[in-house]
């Protein structure tokens, strides 16, 4: 299993980034190729030494890394990447991580 973490720092207009986030990102991400479970975080990013400066972490799932490299290479990968600087006032960060049950 293969994760990509997308962690979204606090935008200028939260209100904004979570209307487009939800009515236009989250369709276009949900349409990328390969994708096996797409999860939100829901309230406030905390770290246990208190707040983080993340507005929104998404996490979406894939079977292997290579997956995830084939799926940002398709055109609705291609779309949902490009779509990030029109909402993401504060920068985002994106981890690729390969997972194992233990």
């Amino acid at each position: 299993m293969a994760q990509l973490l997308v962690l979204y720092k606090t935008p200028a207009d939260p209100a904004a980034f979570d209307r487009h986030y939800f009515d236009r990102h989250v369709p276009l991400a949900k349409a990328i190729p390969g994708l096996r479970r797409y999860e939100v975080s829901q309230g406030p990013v905390a770290s246990p030494a208190g707040e983080t400066g993340l507005h929104l972490v998404a996490i979406l799932h894939f079977d292997s890394v290579a997956d995830i490299q084939a799926a940002f290479a398709s055109p609705e990968g291609q779309a949902a990447a490009a779509d990030v600087a029109s909402f993401a006032t504060g920068g985002a960060d994106m981890l690729i991580v390969e997972t194992r049950s233990l």
